[in-house]
């Protein structure tokens, strides 16, 4: 029998390892299980990190071939080295793993090298070999959902894990799912010179987001040359020699045909990775859909066991895990640990960046309470015209009577930067008036939340 502790993480991504670093900061014993070679999870190794990092690099190159020109910087002959580029990406990768695996040596934290599962309620099997523990925390995090029809090889019919790894720029990329990882994807191979089409079950793109700001998104995303096929099922996908042959049809119903891709790109969502965890045997709860089911102080059903982030209910985001996982490490440790999920902002990392918080328009017109909307375009923004990046605006909603800010959605230059204020407005209960009397320097983009927040009282200035 191994060393016990007061609480073993399973699983070391931005929920678990912040969960661990947490625990151990107050005090408690602490043990984090990861079954790869590197710490990090799905988000540092193979996800949000070189995603961003390849959004990055790729965002540079269109730049230099196609708009540095309008400032007056002429840059003759541009090339892609994309074998440069994914190594820089790997760097990227490899200094924030590096970094989780200093923080871990800092706080004392046992890696338990090695897959793990729930062997019995405090007790935990890393290949074979059991350690005690008071406290179980599963942060397993998720994996991409498979499409009936379509069977990934990760060469030519690829999840995000193979859309991450191309070595060269394909003719063509069909990406089936217009949510955030098919777009963000989507965005670099076309910036470095694909042709992209995005294929899509529902009749609009990144479902669930506002839909005035989905709308003005999709415009934005064609005029840089993105193609949609909207309200479209595939059905099947066959890999040759020379590509992939796709069959769809409407989901009205129709006519079936085939669409020809070089590679293609399988993005219609995550599903929580809750398999040979041996929660079954433990008795512990599941919905549906195979996500954990725990109270508001993140417990299973099975005394001493917890789960936070992608494998229980809510957003599959990395940082709502983070959150969840400082909770959770704080009630563990006899404090209060609290997640406010009417502050939980949500990004996509194209140019420009979405950026959004709290309820949408359409959530409040099926039942919310009546309100008022403030929106500001960046075309009236100073900072945004002397950047030559203009697409998009600032949208806020406010309960009306008492102008409490509801939520707030962003299309435009740095959009995830610019919705920190407003979550932190929401966090204290601000109104919309708090915000527009703000004093916010000039120029600069923050001024369009400025405004936004204003209109929603019917007095923006600069429009």
């Amino acid at each position: 029998m191994s060393d016990s502790f007061d609480v073993i993480v399973i699983g070391s991504g931005p929920g678990g390892y912040v969960c661990a670093i947490r625990a151990a900061q107050l005090g408690l014993k602490t043990a984090c299980v990861e079954k790869r070679a590197t710490l990090g999870g799905t988000c540092l190794n193979i996800g949000c990190i070189p995603s961003k990092a390849l959004l990055q690099s790729s965002e540079a190159f269109d730049k230099a071939s196609h708009a540095l020109k309008d400032h007056g910087v002429l840059v003759e002959g541009v090339k892609l080295d994309l074998a440069r580029m994914q190594a820089r990406k790997q760097e990227v990768v490899t200094a924030n793993t590096r970094g989780v695996e200093f923080l871990f040596r800092k706080n004392k934290i046992t890696w338990l090298k090695g897959t793990g599962r729930i062997a019995a309620p405090g007790k935990v099997d890393v290949d074979g070999q059991i350690h005690e523990t008071k406290a179980i925390v599963i942060a397993t995090g998720s994996d991409s959902v498979p499409l009936p029809g379509v069977t990934v090889d990760e060469r030519q019919i690829v999840t995000s894990t193979g859309a991450l790894e191309l070595d060269k720029v394909p003719g063509h990329l069909v990406v089936i799912g217009a949510g955030v990882i098919g777009l963000e994807l989507g965005s670099v191979w076309r910036r470095l010179g694909a042709e992209v089409t995005v294929v899509e079950f529902l009749d609009r793109i990144v479902p669930g987001m506002d839909t005035e700001v989905a709308t003005a998104f999709q415009r934005i995303l064609a005029k840089q040359g993105i193609k949609f096929r909207l309200g479209t099922k595939v059905t099947s996908a066959a890999a040759g020699a020379d590509g992939v042959v796709l069959t769809m049809e409407p989901v009205t119903g129709g006519n079936a045909e085939t669409l020809k891709a070089d590679i293609v790109l399988v993005a219609i969502g995550r599903r929580p990775y809750t398999d040979g965890l041996g929660l079954a045997e433990a008795g512990v709860a599941l919905d549906e859909r195979k996500r954990v089911i725990v109270d508001q102080h993140y417990a299973t059903n099975v005394p001493g066991i917890y789960a936070i982030g992608d494998v229980i209910a809510g957003p599959m985001l990395a940082h709502k895990a983070e959150d969840e996982g400082v909770a959770v490490a704080e009630i563990l440790a006899g404090q209060a640990g609290h997640v406010n999920y009417d502050a939980i902002p949500g990004v996509v990392y194209t140019w420009p960046e979405v950026a959004t918080v709290g309820k949408t328009e359409d959530e409040l017109k099926l039942g919310g309470p009546a309100y008022t909307v403030g929106k500001f375009p960046f075309t009236a923004n100073g900072r945004a015209r002397a950047m030559g990046d203009t697409d998009g605006f600032v949208k806020v909603l406010a309960e009306k009577g008492t102008d409490r800010l509801l939520g707030a959605h962003i299309v435009g230059p740095d959009a995830g930067a610019l919705i920190a204020e407003v979550v932190t407005a929401i966090e204290f209960g601000a109104s919309a008036e708090d915000v527009a009397r703000v004093c916010h320097a000039h120029p600069t983009l923050s001024e369009a939340v400025k405004e936004a927040a204003l209109a929603a009282d019917g007095r923006a200035i600069h429009i």
